[in-house]
């Protein structure tokens, strides 16, 4: 899969996520940034993007994903 389909699936399965993905074909990085993981910690945010991504994972189309989740505040803090 490419970074764009990733992402396009990603937006449509939460589109209040600004979403930014980046990989080889191989190896993705996904970055989220909403204020859905507000309250979560980084395990809970993990598997929140691990639900949208996992039937993609498990049909080999994904094969290894760098999650970095954050909140639009935390964002802005880096």
């Amino acid at each position: 899969m490419s970074p764009a389909e990733i992402l396009q699936i990603l937006q449509s399965e939460s589109p209040e996520i600004t979403w930014h993905v980046d990989g080889d074909g191989y190896q993705y990085l996904v970055e989220a940034v909403g204020e859905t993981f507000a309250g979560l910690n980084a395990v809970k945010r993990q598997q929140f993007v691990y639900r949208l991504l996992n039937p993609y994972i498990a049909d080999g189309r994904i094969h290894a994903v760098t999650i970095r989740a954050f909140t639009p505040a935390e964002k802005a803090a880096q």
